[in-house]
Order: C-alpha cells, then structure tokens, then sequence
C-alpha cells in the first residue's frame, strides 16, 4: 500500500509513503493479538471497533443510494431497514428484491429518492 503525489503510479519518485514490505498478514495478526491477549490474560474485545466498522459501510450505501452527505449520528437515528422483514426471510419465500412490472429491479435514484434507497 502506498501514498502518491501523482497519479504515475509507475514513478518510484512519485511515491511520498510505503507500507513496510513484506506487509504481514492480517488475518495471522488477528490471530496472534488474540492468543496474546488469552495468555496474558488481557481484555480483547473487537466488538465497538467491528460494528462502527459496519454502521461506516451503512453510511456510505445510504449516501450513495441517496445523494446526500450522512453522519455517524444520522445513521444511528435513522429508521431506515435495509432489509425489512429479513427476520422473517425463509428458503420458500420470495425474494427481498423483485423486478417491477417491466421486468426491471428497482435502483436508486441519489437526489430524487432521498429518505429510502429505492
């Protein structure tokens, strides 16, 4: 991973910042910050980091799918379900999303369509 100042990504002299190479695996990182933390008796919870991680990419689907500027606080007020009543969702039942009357799924429509994604 690497930082430029151009956009040659060829150009070694354009490079302003560089991971240190070899970069570690992170899945291995993971893992060792865990059994570090059970042979140490350390507290290691991912859970804040893992749903703020998650409540972020929500965020950015809603601000695509609408057009508008959405901030961490307006996400976690919103009431927008983006799977309504997937609780409910079975092998038999239909599909979540279903093409309309011409055959079409719906899509979003950033600007138009503004408190809901489709």
């Amino acid at each position: 991973m690497s930082d430029f100042q151009g956009q040659d990504i060829t150009n070694e002299e354009d490079i302003v910042w560089k991971f240190p190479q070899p970069e570690s695996n992170p899945y291995q990182n993971e893992w060792e910050d865990l059994i570090d933390a059970i042979r140490q008796d350390k507290p290691y919870n991912e859970v804040d980091r893992g749903a703020k991680a998650s409540l972020v990419t929500c965020m950015g689907r809603m601000a695509a799918h609408t057009g508008q500027v959405i901030t961490f606080d307006q996400m976690l007020e919103h009431d927008h379900e983006f799977a309504p009543g997937l609780d409910k969702l079975t092998m038999d039942s239909p599909a979540p999303l279903l093409a309309g009357p011409d055959g079409k799924y719906p899509i979003p429509r950033p600007g138009i369509v503004i408190k809901r994604e489709y």
